[in-house]
């Protein structure tokens, strides 16, 4: 029994979605809820994981405006009609996986029956940021429960404070300049080694949990989409680099791990047991083990 990832689907930036997360979220959205053959009407939950977005916006909050936009019951419920709760959450790279941990549990209590994930940041623009990071892009997960021996298990997490290391990892501030609130950037030479030390820590755990061995694991899917952190994750587990999924786009930033399961779903046989993990700035990192479910009515051929 398990929840299960019944569509997922990228955008890219077009020109003029390049400054907003929320036209890249709702675009991903659309596009996964068609691909589905699911209703917005059919949406029980819409959490948004996105970071970075329009003006530096705080409020409210963007899945409210995701939403509304996509048409998921945006106005007050009314007696037996079906409404859709939405709220954002916020832990970076690391924001995907922890929203299917929220929506595993509403699944599990069987309060909700479909729920939608989304993830999207881009340059909030107009002089509000300084030399952003990231690449625009979005991401949306349709989950599902299943009663089958299929699905996500339970995520184990890991964090570390930093010690006795002093230099700040990652850090994303907001401060006042030049008349307005510009968005600062900053990051250590040893970000993507510490990332996997604490990556591959949240593996471990995750897979004595599970009484699984990581030679069970037939595709790793992990984030964020940096090639050194790859290379270092791989060095940790002793395994070829190519097992290890991770987006195209290396600036991808919240809808990382969705878009390096999004490059092996089509490949995964029913039963294929697959390992998120992510890591991001705290340091936090968590690790799932995923087990995909057949396809209905089609036959896999798959290999790494």
């Amino acid at each position: 029994m398990g929840t299960v990832i019944e569509q997922v689907d990228i955008s890219q930036a077009r020109w003029r979605d390049r400054h907003s997360a929320l036209r890249l979220a709702v675009s991903a959205a659309e596009d996964c809820l068609l691909h589905a053959g699911c209703e917005p009407s059919e949406l029980d939950l819409v959490v948004n994981a996105g970071i970075y977005r329009d003006r530096n916006l705080g409020e409210p909050a963007l899945a409210a405006l995701i939403q509304d936009d996509i048409g998921a019951n945006p106005e007050d419920p009314h007696g037996d009609a079906h409404g859709t709760f939405s709220f954002d959450i916020a832990n970076g790279a690391c924001g995907v996986l922890t929203a299917l941990q929220i929506v595993d549990g509403f699944l599990r209590t069987h309060s909700i029956r479909r729920a939608l994930i989304v993830a999207s940041d881009a340059d909030p623009g107009h002089g509000m940021s300084e030399h952003f990071p990231f690449s625009a892009a979005g991401a949306a997960l349709l989950c599902g429960w299943t009663d089958d021996s299929y699905g996500l298990s339970n995520v184990s997490w890991v964090n570390d404070s930093g010690a006795p290391y002093e230099d700040e990892i990652f850090s994303a501030t907001v401060g006042f300049a030049d008349a307005r609130n510009v968005l600062r950037f900053s990051q250590s030479a040893a970000l993507d080694e510490r990332f996997a030390a604490v990556a591959a820590a949240a593996v471990h755990a995750c897979l004595a949990a599970q009484s699984v061995r990581l030679s069970d694991i037939d595709v790793i899917v992990a984030a964020p989409a940096r090639q050194e952190y790859r290379t270092a994750l791989s060095n940790r587990f002793g395994l070829p680099v190519d097992r290890i999924s991770i987006a195209d786009d290396q600036r991808m930033h919240t809808a990382a791990l969705a878009a390096a399961f999004e490059r092996q779903v089509d490949r995964l046989p029913g039963g294929a047991q697959v390992l998120f993990v992510a890591a991001g700035a705290g340091i936090t990192a968590g690790a799932a083990v995923y087990r995909q479910p057949p396809p209905e009515g089609t036959v896999s051929q798959w290999s790494i």
